[in-house]
Protein backbone atom coordinates (compact mmCIF):
# COMPACT_ATOMS: atom_id res chain seq x y z
CA UNK A 1 0.00 0.00 0.00
CA UNK A 2 1.07 3.57 -0.57
CA UNK A 3 1.41 6.18 2.16
CA UNK A 4 -1.94 7.87 1.53
CA UNK A 5 -3.87 4.59 1.84
CA UNK A 6 -1.82 3.45 4.85
CA UNK A 7 -2.33 6.81 6.59
CA UNK A 8 -6.09 6.55 6.20
CA UNK A 9 -6.20 2.88 7.24
CA UNK A 10 -4.00 3.22 10.34
CA UNK A 11 -5.62 6.43 11.54
CA UNK A 12 -8.86 4.47 11.56
CA UNK A 13 -7.28 1.37 13.15
CA UNK A 14 -5.87 3.53 15.94
CA UNK A 15 -9.22 5.28 16.38
CA UNK A 16 -10.92 1.86 16.68
CA UNK A 17 -8.71 0.74 19.58
CA UNK A 18 -10.59 0.51 22.87
CA UNK A 19 -9.38 2.34 25.96
CA UNK A 20 -8.35 -1.05 27.37
CA UNK A 21 -6.35 -1.91 24.23
CA UNK A 22 -4.63 1.49 24.25
CA UNK A 23 -3.64 1.11 27.90
CA UNK A 24 -2.44 -2.47 27.39
CA UNK A 25 -0.39 -1.54 24.30
CA UNK A 26 1.10 1.49 26.04
CA UNK A 27 2.19 -0.58 29.04
CA UNK A 28 3.96 -3.07 26.76
CA UNK A 29 5.72 -0.25 24.93
CA UNK A 30 6.74 1.40 28.22
CA UNK A 31 8.25 -1.89 29.43
CA UNK A 32 10.38 -2.13 26.27
CA UNK A 33 11.52 1.49 26.56
CA UNK A 34 12.38 1.17 30.24
CA UNK A 35 14.65 -1.79 29.36
CA UNK A 36 16.68 0.19 26.79
CA UNK A 37 20.29 1.09 27.51
CA UNK A 38 20.42 4.89 27.80
CA UNK A 39 23.98 5.00 29.17
CA UNK A 40 25.49 6.61 26.07
CA UNK A 41 22.56 8.99 25.56
CA UNK A 42 22.32 12.40 27.21
CA UNK A 43 19.79 14.47 25.23
CA UNK A 44 16.54 12.92 24.05
CA UNK A 45 13.87 14.44 21.85
CA UNK A 46 10.36 13.13 22.45
CA UNK A 47 7.02 14.14 21.03
CA UNK A 48 4.19 15.33 23.25
CA UNK A 49 1.12 13.20 22.59
CA UNK A 50 -1.80 14.46 20.55
CA UNK A 51 -4.75 13.10 22.51
CA UNK A 52 -7.34 13.44 19.74
CA UNK A 53 -5.19 11.14 17.57
CA UNK A 54 -4.89 8.53 20.36
CA UNK A 55 -1.10 8.72 20.26
CA UNK A 56 0.85 6.86 22.91
CA UNK A 57 0.93 8.86 26.13
CA UNK A 58 4.58 9.91 26.32
CA UNK A 59 4.18 11.37 29.83
CA UNK A 60 5.40 8.22 31.63
CA UNK A 61 8.38 8.00 29.25
CA UNK A 62 9.29 11.63 29.95
CA UNK A 63 8.99 11.06 33.71
CA UNK A 64 11.23 7.98 33.46
CA UNK A 65 13.86 9.86 31.43
CA UNK A 66 13.85 12.85 33.78
CA UNK A 67 14.29 10.50 36.76
CA UNK A 68 17.29 9.05 34.94
CA UNK A 69 18.82 12.53 34.56
CA UNK A 70 18.33 12.79 30.80
CA UNK A 71 17.97 16.14 29.05
CA UNK A 72 14.55 16.24 27.38
CA UNK A 73 13.75 18.18 24.22
CA UNK A 74 10.26 18.80 22.79
CA UNK A 75 9.15 20.72 19.73
CA UNK A 76 7.00 23.53 18.46
CA UNK A 77 5.50 23.09 14.98
CA UNK A 78 5.86 25.92 12.48
CA UNK A 79 3.09 25.30 9.95
CA UNK A 80 4.32 28.09 7.65
CA UNK A 81 7.50 26.08 6.96
CA UNK A 82 6.43 22.58 8.12
CA UNK A 83 9.50 22.55 10.34
CA UNK A 84 10.01 21.92 14.04
CA UNK A 85 11.80 24.15 16.55
CA UNK A 86 13.24 22.33 19.54
CA UNK A 87 13.16 23.38 23.20
CA UNK A 88 14.49 22.03 26.48
CA UNK A 89 11.79 20.51 28.68
CA UNK A 90 11.68 20.05 32.44
CA UNK A 91 9.06 19.90 35.19
CA UNK A 92 8.70 23.71 35.05
CA UNK A 93 7.94 23.85 31.33
CA UNK A 94 4.51 25.27 30.56
CA UNK A 95 2.67 23.34 27.85
CA UNK A 96 -0.16 24.77 25.77
CA UNK A 97 -2.20 22.96 23.12
CA UNK A 98 -2.03 24.84 19.81
CA UNK A 99 -4.92 25.31 17.36
CA UNK A 100 -4.06 21.97 15.70
CA UNK A 101 -4.37 20.09 19.01
CA UNK A 102 -0.60 19.70 19.42
CA UNK A 103 0.83 20.27 22.92
CA UNK A 104 3.83 22.60 22.77
CA UNK A 105 6.13 24.37 25.23
CA UNK A 106 5.58 28.09 25.68
CA UNK A 107 8.60 28.84 27.89
CA UNK A 108 11.56 26.79 26.77
CA UNK A 109 15.15 27.42 25.80
CA UNK A 110 15.70 26.63 22.12
CA UNK A 111 18.29 23.92 21.46
CA UNK A 112 20.32 23.02 18.37
CA UNK A 113 19.42 19.67 16.79
CA UNK A 114 23.10 18.65 16.82
CA UNK A 115 22.90 18.28 20.61
CA UNK A 116 20.21 15.58 20.32
CA UNK A 117 21.40 11.98 20.78
CA UNK A 118 18.09 10.14 20.48
CA UNK A 119 14.68 10.89 18.96
CA UNK A 120 11.41 9.15 19.78
CA UNK A 121 9.37 9.43 16.60
CA UNK A 122 5.57 9.32 16.28
CA UNK A 123 4.12 7.28 13.46
CA UNK A 124 0.97 5.60 12.21
CA UNK A 125 2.64 2.50 10.76
CA UNK A 126 6.11 1.32 9.79
CA UNK A 127 7.46 -1.40 7.55
CA UNK A 128 10.01 -4.16 8.04
CA UNK A 129 12.80 -1.87 6.79
CA UNK A 130 11.86 0.65 9.52
CA UNK A 131 10.42 3.30 7.22
CA UNK A 132 7.40 5.10 8.62
CA UNK A 133 4.16 6.74 7.66
CA UNK A 134 3.34 9.84 9.68
CA UNK A 135 0.62 12.42 9.26
CA UNK A 136 1.91 13.60 5.88
CA UNK A 137 3.30 17.09 6.51
CA UNK A 138 6.96 16.01 6.56
CA UNK A 139 7.82 17.63 9.92
CA UNK A 140 9.79 14.62 11.16
CA UNK A 141 11.38 13.87 7.78
CA UNK A 142 12.81 17.41 7.73
CA UNK A 143 13.81 17.21 11.40
CA UNK A 144 15.57 13.84 11.09
CA UNK A 145 17.42 15.06 7.98
CA UNK A 146 18.87 17.88 10.13
CA UNK A 147 20.04 15.56 12.91
CA UNK A 148 23.53 14.12 13.28
CA UNK A 149 24.13 10.94 11.29
CA UNK A 150 24.66 8.99 14.52
CA UNK A 151 21.37 10.05 16.16
CA UNK A 152 19.32 7.08 17.39
CA UNK A 153 15.75 7.17 16.09
CA UNK A 154 13.05 5.07 17.72
CA UNK A 155 9.53 4.90 16.34
CA UNK A 156 6.67 4.20 18.73
CA UNK A 157 3.75 2.30 17.25
CA UNK A 158 0.72 0.33 18.38
CA UNK A 159 0.82 -1.96 15.33
CA UNK A 160 3.23 -4.55 14.01
CA UNK A 161 5.23 -3.35 10.98
CA UNK A 162 3.87 -4.23 7.56
CA UNK A 163 5.95 -5.85 4.82
CA UNK A 164 6.57 -2.71 2.75
CA UNK A 165 5.47 0.89 2.30
CA UNK A 166 5.02 1.64 -1.40
CA UNK A 167 6.08 5.01 -2.79
CA UNK A 168 8.96 5.97 -0.53
CA UNK A 169 10.99 8.94 -1.70
CA UNK A 170 14.44 10.42 -1.09
CA UNK A 171 13.14 12.37 1.95
CA UNK A 172 12.01 9.26 3.83
CA UNK A 173 14.41 8.24 6.58
CA UNK A 174 14.57 4.72 8.00
CA UNK A 175 14.45 4.59 11.80
CA UNK A 176 17.07 2.88 13.97
CA UNK A 177 14.37 0.89 15.76
CA UNK A 178 10.59 0.56 16.01
CA UNK A 179 8.96 -0.38 19.30
CA UNK A 180 5.46 -1.86 19.27
CA UNK A 181 3.59 -3.99 21.80
CA UNK A 182 4.53 -7.39 20.41
CA UNK A 183 8.08 -6.62 19.25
Amino acid sequence: MNKVALRKLYKQKRKDLSVFQLEEFQEKIYEKIFELDFSSVKTIHIFLSIKRFSEINTGPIIDFLLLNKKVIVVSVSDFSTNKLKHFLFDNNTVIKVNSYGIPEPVNGIEIDVNKIDMVFVPLLISDEKKYRVGYGKGFYDRFLAECRTDVITIGLNFFQPIKEIVGLNKYDVALSEVIYPNS
